[in-house]
């Protein structure tokens, strides 16, 4: 019978090594991991290669793992934001390097490395410091830059609801990174907030098919209402 459902963080995230590409999820705050993230930090894995969006907000979630020193690198689109002080601090001082990526190339370079293509050309970053020393072409009068794919050992992503099989749906825009990390990684660990029988989900609707998916985690939501936060099953 297969049951893709992790009784635990720990247990799902058990066996990551060190030297690890890690492909996380989520866009600005949308969809990120969190609770994933905590648990890569108590595993204890280092030296490893990031892959997000951005490099985080405040100190939770990806900053922390920053934090930790544990992380030699970090492939972004966007990572300097207002509150990215913790990527500030360590990139400034030497102490973590960036390969900074346009967001539609960091997308597909992951689409690609899911699809098991070996290369394309893009005309993004054309005549820039981000095509030096990359391979270029001119075709059909317009100029391109080789980029490869990017594929993880491991990639962290929040759905909102999955089944035993690992099939899993998003909500709205914390879908974003989601499924073409999914494909492109070794393992894919994913939270959820709610797991339900087969059968449940819509097959129309299922957005990362559960052969993509190693292991699913239920975590409790996390609701603001007036007055204070709340935890919600």
């Amino acid at each position: 019978m297969i049951d893709k459902i992790a009784r635990t963080i720990a247990e799902a995230l058990a066996g990551v090594k060190d030297g690890a590409t890690v492909l996380i999820g989520g866009f600005g705050t949308a969809g990120i991991p969190n609770e994933l993230i905590d648990g890569l930090i108590e595993q204890g894995a280092k030296d490893l290669t990031v892959v997000n969006n951005n490099a985080g907000n405040g100190d939770v979630g990806l900053p922390a793992l920053l934090k930790t020193g544990r992380v030699r690198k970090i492939i972004c689109s966007f990572p300097r934001q207002v509150d990215s002080y913790v990527f500030d601090a360590l990139y400034r001082s030497g102490k973590l390097e960036l390969e900074l990526v346009p967001q539609g190339n960091l997308a597909e370079r992951i689409r690609a490395g899911g699809a098991g293509i070996g290369a394309f050309f893009c005309p993004t970053g054309y005549g820039t410091e981000l095509a030096k020393g990359k391979e270029t072409r001119e075709i059909a009068g317009r100029h391109y830059v080789l980029e490869y794919p990017i594929r993880g050992d491991l990639a962290l992503i929040k759905a909102e609801s999955g089944d035993r099989w690992g099939n899993l749906v998003y909500r709205k825009t914390a879908r974003n990174f989601g499924p073409v990390m999914a494909t492109a990684a070794s393992t894919t660990v994913a939270s959820v907030h709610q797991v339900v029988e087969l059968g449940e989900l819509d097959p129309e609707s299922i957005v990362t098919p559960g052969i993509y998916v190693s292991k699913i985690v239920q975590i409790e939501r996390v609701a603001t209402q007036a007055g204070g936060i709340r935890k919600a099953a």
